[in-house]
């Protein structure tokens, strides 16, 4: 199981990278819920596959990035991922190289839970240029 939800999310990562918003709907539960801070443009709790597609799209809105795995191991039904998210903010293009971590918690296959965490100051350092 450890192997397949790991298979999962770097199925998920390939998705986020082309922007493939059917394989992300066929990967994401449709009681899905998605939480990053709200001190974010871009933050909030997200529910569902509507939910999903606006939290990704408000984030697609403020930045252009991409993020790169250090570690990405199984814990039970979770995955963690830790590394960094790489880009430019859209409104004033500053560029920025933020640490990050991931939790995402899997059944039966499918994303139920996605918990994003970053360096939320240097971000935010970014989006105000």
């Amino acid at each position: 199981m450890h192997d397949d939800n790991l298979a999962t999310i770097k199925h998920v990562y390939e998705a986020f990278g082309a922007r493939d918003a059917n394989l992300i709907a066929e990967l994401f539960a449709p009681d899905v819920a998605i939480w990053q801070t709200p001190e974010l443009p871009w933050g909030g709790d997200y529910h569902g596959h509507d939910g999903a597609f606006t939290f990704l799209l408000k984030l697609v809105e403020h930045i252009e990035s991409q993020v790169t795995t250090e570690s990405l191991f199984a814990a039970g039904d979770h995955v963690v991922q830790t590394g960094h998210t790489r880009g430019k903010v859209v409104a004033n293009g500053a560029q920025f190289d933020v640490a990050e971590v991931h939790i995402w918690e899997l059944r039966d296959g499918k994303v139920v839970r996605f918990t994003v965490y970053i360096d939320t100051a240097a971000m935010l350092a970014a989006l105000h240029g």
